[in-house]
């Protein structure tokens, strides 16, 4: 795996400290229900398809999908292969959906047919997959409530198994058509012979036109590249131009093959190595850190180079390159900070930690070549709370009245994912990772398109509240930008048990969840009061109330799609589809 070399940067001009709680709307929600001409057909995971990553990849699937290019437009699949478009205008006409495109009867007959997949590349471009390992690259035109038209397929490839799209992108370049499109399929792996004997495979396909002069444009496969790893990634996607590709997954992915040739591994980092004198020795408490640096004898402080920024570090000797420098872990106060030169080898920093509290894993992003040392008070207390681990006792608890932790009484909340988790962007020239987030204690909750010309956001859980992040990779240093916070959402998400779908309105004004079965839950940025509201325990009036809202739908089916625009929320059953209309213009 590679190692972790970039931090999210959290814009704290979009936290609210003084966030209380979700307060519970009583108001209605209009809510529309279209019954459908023919079912929504759940495809059930076979025999075969026993292992997590199965249920991951294809038990949860979202059968609704919501067209980023047209407002309040939404398609689906239905069993007769069917794909059919719904757009709204008006709640209180809502028409039957519209066929689009029909799929042939025999993907149907396929025995691992999987569940159709569908993304929308562009405003006159789709991909789709039938489920049995049937690629089609369609020609919508313009889609929306006014288009009739119906797709037209340029480019259809059979391939070895079946598979599910991810993410499909397209653009244009010296009068080049090009369409990129990444597959998801679990294969079975002979070489895995402890765990599931499965591995995850993501295929990423260059199509282009190869019209010549006078001919008619035939779209065919420029280049292939694969991926591997163990666990279905929680998010992939490929940049607007093809350029790289963005995999957030709990274990790692590698390029395995480019146009079927073998990519060459780097070689394993050997198991022991000689050690080294560290370079600099550090160590931290909740609101600065104390970093000391092996300097050449006699060095005096006009021979010292030092530059401090809020984010960035380079300590070294004037005439040599730095002895430290790069990307500190999180931000610091450069004013507060200061250095001094101790016993005429050695340099002291103290830097003082922008946001107090947090522990940082390491000073400078990537740098191994120093050695964190341990205050007195941190052993002591580490000490302590590992005491019942050496005692004879089974339960070595001080309070012994207590029975011992129960690993079933833990909630959702109180997991964390593995510390392999981890977001990397990808070079798609060199196939290498150029920068790796580490994601172990933030939790995926969702992806949302928020600009259908941009990269799709991901949502992670921050603490309790959680954070929208949008991909920008044409801006290195900031490749990914906090764009919107959802107060409290990262641990109220955590206490729904039920919890199948969660999405967010493309504007962020409002946040949802939903149920298997019936429910769905609207949490509210907060907005002003029209009323005086006086919080009692603080002796101050409250100015902006976040209001929660429930909406229990008429049916006993289970929900199969989910998805959110800035004024309706789309609900997908095997028989119905409900619009719930959450915001006025």
């Amino acid at each position: 795996m590679a190692a972790s070399n970039y931090s999210l940067k959290v814009n704290r001009d979009l936290l609210d400290p003084n966030f209380e709680s979700y307060r519970l709307s009583l108001d209605a929600i209009p809510t529309y229900n279209v019954e459908l001409d023919a079912a929504v057909e759940e495809v059930k995971l076979k025999d075969t398809q026993y292992t997590l990553e199965h249920m991951r990849a294809f038990g949860m699937y979202n059968y609704l999908h919501l067209d980023p290019w047209y407002e309040d437009s939404v398609l689906f699949v239905d069993c007769k292969g069917r794909v059919l478009s719904l757009s709204v205008t008006l709640d209180t006409a809502l028409g039957k959906p519209r066929e689009v495109f029909r799929l042939t009867d025999e993907s149907r007959e396929c025995e691992d047919r999987l569940c159709a997949s569908l993304s929308l590349t562009s405003a006159t471009w789709a991909a789709l997959a039938d489920g049995a390992g049937r690629l089609y690259l369609l020609r919508t035109g313009k889609r929306g409530d006014s288009s009739h038209m119906k797709w037209e397929p340029m480019f259809t490839e059979d391939m070895e198994q079946p598979f599910t799209i991810l993410h499909s992108v397209s653009h244009v370049q010296d009068g080049v058509h090009t369409m990129e499109v990444l597959l998801l399929c679990i294969l079975k792996d002979p070489q895995e012979s402890k765990g599931s004997g499965y591995c995850v495979s993501l295929e990423w396909i260059t199509v282009t036109n190869t019209a010549g002069h006078g001919q008619e444009k035939k779209y065919e496969v420029k280049k292939r590249r694969v991926l591997r790893g163990k666990s279905v990634p929680h998010y992939a996607a490929v940049e607007p131009k093809g350029k790289g590709l963005m995999v957030a997954s709990e274990k790692p992915f590698v390029f395995t093959h480019m146009d079927g040739v073998p990519v060459e591994q780097p070689d394993p980092e050997p198991m022991e190595v000689e050690k080294t004198d560290p370079i600099y020795f550090w160590q931290q408490t909740a609101e600065d850190i104390t970093v000391c640096v092996r300097m050449p004898e006699g060095v005096t402080k006009e021979e010292v180079q030092f530059s401090l920024t809020a984010d960035n570090i380079s300590i070294g000797v004037q005439g040599f390159s730095p002895l430290l420098e790069g990307q500190l872990f999180e931000s610091v106060d450069p004013e507060a900070s200061a250095w001094i030169i101790k016993n005429d080898k050695s340099l002291e920093v103290s830097l003082q930690k922008r946001s107090e509290g947090p522990m940082w894993a390491e000073l400078v992003m990537g740098d191994k070549r120093g050695e964190y040392v341990m205050s007195d008070e941190q052993a002591a207390l580490i000490h302590e709370r590992l005491t019942h681990l050496t005692s004879e006792d089974l339960n070595g608890n001080p309070d012994r009245d207590k029975p011992p932790c129960n690993s079933h009484e833990l909630e959702d909340c109180d997991g964390f994912p593995e510390d392999s988790f981890s977001l990397t962007h990808f070079d798609g020239e060199s196939l290498k990772p150029t920068q790796v987030v580490n994601l172990g204690s933030h939790q995926y909750l969702f992806t949302v398109d928020v600009n259908p010309s941009d990269m799709p956001c991901l949502c992670l859980r921050h603490d309790v509240d959680a954070l929208l992040w949008q991909p920008r990779p044409d801006q290195p240093s900031n490749m990914w930008e906090h764009i919107a916070t959802f107060n409290a959402l990262g641990y109220v998400q955590a206490s729904k048990r039920d919890k199948k779908f969660a999405t967010c309105a493309p504007n962020f004004s409002y946040a949802s969840l939903c149920e298997c079965l019936r429910r769905a839950f609207i949490y509210r940025q907060p907005s002003p009061v029209e009323t005086v509201l006086f919080n009692r325990k603080q002796g101050r009036q409250v100015g902006q109330v976040a209001k929660q809202q429930v909406a229990s739908l008429d049916s006993d089916k289970p929900i199969l799609g989910f998805r959110a625009t800035n004024e309706r929320l789309f609900i997908l059953t095997s028989s119905n589809l409900f619009v719930l209309k959450v915001n006025n213009n």
